[in-house]
């Protein structure tokens, strides 16, 4: 049989912007008897990021909420200190991907330009690009501020309302997901992506963009609670978070340094605590 790839790139006729999905026929395979079928597929695109005109990253991120990601991913990286340094942003599809065109503060383009950096982002990979170790492992400073508690049955209750929220993920299985719970301990805002990071960017942009208060709630992420994702939170301030997998060593290290609550393992009416757990009631 002749499995049928998706044509590339997959734009939508309609509206001219980027699918999120694509239609393949496959072979499915089940206790030794083939099935042909169709599936659904997630995109995968690369997303340029320019600041005044000049490239500063491409990344492999999902064609969706890419203002969010601009916007989260400028802050999370230190770019931009406040939303409001970002005076413009167009989004540009192209026949090889997507051009995300910043007008940014011109004191923080000058300041990105002695960075010297110019990453080439994989899917899930945070670091590529830098070029010392320094640039590789940022310390933020430790979130200033009690922040909201919560509940494990909140947290749980959180995982589960997520889900409905994760509608690319219920299609292709291939997603991951950041959610934020506000200080009800209700889900108010969730945000897919094929990479972990971007998906944390897309969440924390859209919320920035809200005018939200992230000392008010926490992230939960439907992935492993890596360094990145730690970093990302405390830089905007995020205090909590909660992932349905594992930590790493250096995450748990930055969460004690940045006084970030971080449980991991969250699932099926369990979880562990790995940093700072006073925000836990």
């Amino acid at each position: 049989m002749n499995v049928r790839i998706p044509p590339s790139p997959n734009i939508d006729a309609a509206t001219g912007e980027y699918a999120t999905s694509a239609r393949v026929t496959v072979e499915r395979w089940r206790d030794g008897r083939r099935e042909t079928m169709e599936d659904v597929v997630a995109e995968e695109v690369p997303i340029a990021l320019e600041y005044n005109g000049i490239s500063h990253a491409v990344m492999m991120a999902t064609p969706a909420d890419l203002e969010d990601f601009a916007l989260g991913f400028s802050l999370t990286e230190g770019i931009l200190a406040d939303p409001g340094e970002l005076y413009e942003c167009e989004i540009v599809p192209g026949c090889e991907g997507v051009q995300v065109q910043m007008r940014i503060a011109t004191e923080r383009f000058v300041a990105l330009k002695e960075k010297r950096r110019n990453l080439t982002g994989r899917t899930g990979c945070g670091l590529c690009g830098a070029e010392t170790l320094e640039q590789a492992v940022r310390h933020p400073k430790a979130v200033a501020h009690e922040g909201a508690r919560f509940t494990i049955d909140q947290i749980h209750a959180a995982l589960e309302q997520m889900q409905g929220g994760q509608q690319l993920q219920q299609i292709t299985g291939a997603t991951h997901a950041a959610a934020w719970l506000d200080a009800e301990g209700k889900i108010a805002l969730v945000r897919e992506d094929v990479g972990r990071h971007n998906a944390l960017d897309k969440l924390i942009g859209a919320l920035a963009e809200d005018g939200a208060d992230f000392s008010t709630g926490a992230a939960i992420i439907t992935s492993r609670a890596s360094y990145e994702m730690v970093q990302k939170a405390a830089t905007v301030g995020i205090g909590f978070i909660a992932a349905i997998s594992a930590p790493t060593a250096l995450a748990i290290r930055l969460a004690e340094e940045t006084d970030v609550t971080l449980l991991g393992f969250v699932r099926k009416q369990g979880h562990v605590v790995y940093a700072r757990p006073h925000r836990l009631r």
